[in-house]
């Protein structure tokens, strides 16, 4: 990270999951590409939880600091918006879609 990195927090912290990643998808939709987004969590699933939604979106997981057992940070740089597909669905097709 630089210091001209924009950061905004995400406080998760006390939600089960799958709030935490719901809360950054939220979050995450109404920001640009580059923008850093910093997650406090307290659900130990959001320790993989969060770099898999990552991952699976085209996002750079910074850094995770585990604070203990239950408690940590996650950053998230957000990549490119998906592109929609040619029925303007992002991601896969569901079983038995008409498409």
């Amino acid at each position: 990270m630089t210091a001209d990195d924009e950061v905004v927090r995400v406080d998760a912290r006390g939600l089960r999951c799958p709030l935490p990643v719901i809360r950054l998808a939220a979050v995450a939709k109404t920001l640009a590409a580059g923008t850093v987004i910093e997650v406090l969590w307290t659900d130990p699933a959001a320790r993989h939880d969060i770099p898999a939604w990552a991952r699976m979106r085209g996002h750079e997981v910074v850094g995770t600091i585990i604070e203990d057992d239950v408690r940590g940070v996650t950053m998230v740089r957000l990549g490119p918006a998906p592109v929609a597909g040619r029925h303007g669905c992002v991601g896969r097709r569901r079983r038995g879609a008409p498409y």
